[in-house]
């Protein structure tokens, strides 16, 4: 028994429960059993050769020391120029820091605003980092229910009544994780027409997905007039780029803050790794069309996806306007969705995380990740579809 006392805030510091579904997975294949995994958002492409070829070329040429805290200026620079050319905002270089994947900036900018008392919102069902860094940091979360029968979309309303003065930050994730649903620029417009009203509230927005967009185009609220000062973006290369093992990502804000998350960084990170980031301005500047083909295939995998869900009976489930998850409502059957999932899992071979690991508001409901071939989605909706013919 290790008998040791740790410190208060352990206890709340929560867990991405994707990564335990998956070992729980390995480890019954490894017994054996034929698992079919969708519960991981990792793209099933490899990396583009020219941006492996620009990692080796760097390593050769001497990049395998320590790099500037906040990142080389000419990959900052070439992020600013991402930045103003995707976005359509006038990104400073000096605006910009390097991260060893998405989540520091999660953590970093937590740490930077949010004191005891602070309240936080964020998406609920949504990635389970915020609410766990909030937690952490000593923040009050405060939920933006995002429901199945507003196809996955905030509720205005709602929303501008859960502002109060302790109010000190919004998340924003634009396409979402889990559901798969995108704020429309009607939506987006409106929370800005809210915030206009709060001047000291700080929005944090979430693009890691916002190229891989299947219907129309998203904004992001940092374009919107007067917002651009009080936005940080998050972003990175893992999912548009297939890089989740690269580990970098970046944030975009008003030079003042990124003096403090860089601050952060080098009492934490020091810095990002150098090749790395040679690889992500060759990524930037290189080829795009390995991103429109990753989009292609997961087009092409959500609509037979949603349509064959939506052909088993007891399940319904909505159309994902982005990134590479469906959602689907399962409500009927009458279980919990953590207990819906660990039975398939045991009982199917079909391993997929549970809605309520994704916050309070994903109960009914379980996530797919269809970023794997379209010949596994074809075997997990068999055995989903014998599974669920037995409950």
């Amino acid at each position: 028994m290790f008998e040791h006392s740790f410190a208060e805030r352990m206890n709340r510091l929560g867990t991405e429960s994707a990564f335990a579904i998956m070992a729980q997975a390995n480890a019954l294949e490894a017994q054996g059993k034929s698992i079919i995994h969708c519960e991981i958002g990792q793209p099933d492409f490899r990396t583009p050769r020219h941006i492996i070829d620009a990692a080796y070329q760097a390593m050769l040429d001497g990049y395998t020391g320590y790099a500037p805290t906040p990142g080389y200026p000419e990959v900052r620079r070439a992020i600013a120029d991402y930045v103003n050319a995707h976005k359509h905002i006038s990104a400073d270089p000096d605006g910009i820091v390097i991260v060893p994947g998405g989540k520091p900036i999660m953590f970093f900018t937590m740490l930077m605003l949010i004191q005891a008392g602070d309240e936080v919102i964020y998406p609920n069902p949504g990635f389970p980092i915020y609410e766990s860094c909030i937690n952490f940091v000593g923040g009050t979360p405060v939920p933006m229910p995002l429901l199945d029968k507003n196809d996955f979309r905030v509720d205005l309303d709602a929303f501008k009544k859960s502002i109060t003065p302790r109010t000190k930050l919004v998340i924003l994730t634009n396409p979402s994780n889990p559901t798969g649903g995108a704020f429309p620029e009607s939506d987006i417009l409106a929370i800005a027409d809210i915030l206009r009203d709060h001047p000291d509230v700080f929005i944090m927005s979430d693009e890691i997905y916002d190229r891989l967009v299947f219907e129309g185009n998203v904004r992001s609220i940092a374009s919107v007039p007067g917002f651009q000062d009080r936005t940080i973006i998050l972003d990175g290369f893992s999912k548009t780029y297939a890089m989740t093992g690269w580990r970098i990502g970046y944030g975009v804000m008003h030079p003042e803050l990124a003096q403090r998350v860089a601050r952060l960084q080098v009492n934490s990170n020091s810095c990002t790794a150098a090749f790395t980031q040679i690889a992500a301005k060759a990524a930037l500047e290189g080829p795009q069309d390995s991103v429109e083909e990753m989009k292609a295939a997961f087009i092409e995998r959500r609509d037979w996806l949603v349509k064959a869900l939506n052909d088993i009976p007891g399940i319904s489930c909505r159309n994902p306007k982005g990134a590479f998850y469906a959602f689907p409502n399962i409500s009927s059957f009458g279980l919990k969705s953590k207990e819906f999932c660990e039975r398939l899992m045991t009982e199917a071979g079909v391993s997929a995380a549970w809605g309520t690991s994704f916050g309070q508001y994903g109960e009914g409901h379980f996530r797919l990740s269809y970023a794997t071939s379209l010949e596994n989605l074809k075997i997990a909706v068999d055995r989903l579809a014998k599974f669920t013919a037995k409950l």
